[in-house]
């Protein structure tokens, strides 16, 4: 391969990992083409899985600022490059490694935090953003239902207090002589 040629290869390289919000670095040995094929299927829309060189894709990650990774690139080695969900493609990975074991998971970078294998599991382990936004979004229009309720119930309360008050004085003021009249009496 010509010099050229590797630059672009690097350049190309680069953009994807400065375009990308997550990288997750796998490796492939012993994976036939066509469980690679299902691989980038499961891993859907957000995120573009590609088989790399370890020096070129070593030189364009220091280049996007990402010397963590310096280890992990040994062996055959693929990158799952997420622009969507980080925790739906780990899942998508977590899933397929433990469908077909020789699909390891050797690492990766997150909002440009370097991530080990067990970190990308755990990430694995979250919910998906949407879900976690909902359950946000639930919580908050609970706790506002709640104290909607309490603004209800103090008046409603108070509004039952005093009919209360009204039938006992009612009740009381006819049956027996006003407190007045006792006092007029004892005299």
């Amino acid at each position: 391969m010509a010099r050229p040629d590797k630059a672009a290869a690097v350049a190309e390289i680069t953009d994807k990992f400065r375009g990308s919000s997550a990288a997750l670095l796998t490796e492939y040995r012993g994976l036939s083409v066509k469980q690679v094929k299902t691989l980038r299927r499961s891993l859907g829309d957000n995120a573009e899985y590609a088989v790399v060189k370890n020096t070129l894709t070593k030189i364009a990650a220091n280049e996007a600022g990402i010397s963590e990774l310096d280890d992990l690139f040994n062996g055959p080695t693929a990158v799952a490059f997420v622009t969507g969900d980080p925790v739906e493609s780990a899942k998508a990975l977590r899933d397929f490694a433990k469908e077909n074991p020789a699909l390891i998971i050797k690492g990766g970078v997150l909002d440009g935090k370097a991530l080990s294998a067990d970190e990308i599991k755990k990430l694995a382990d979250l919910e998906s953003r949407e879900v976690l936004l909902a359950k946000l979004a639930g919580a908050l229009k609970a706790k506002q239902s709640q104290a909607a309720a309490l603004f209800q119930a103090l008046p409603s309360k108070l509004v039952r207090t005093v009919d209360a008050l009204r039938d006992k004085v009612e009740q009381g003021g006819a049956g027996t002589p006003a407190p007045a009249a006792e006092d007029e009496a004892a005299e």
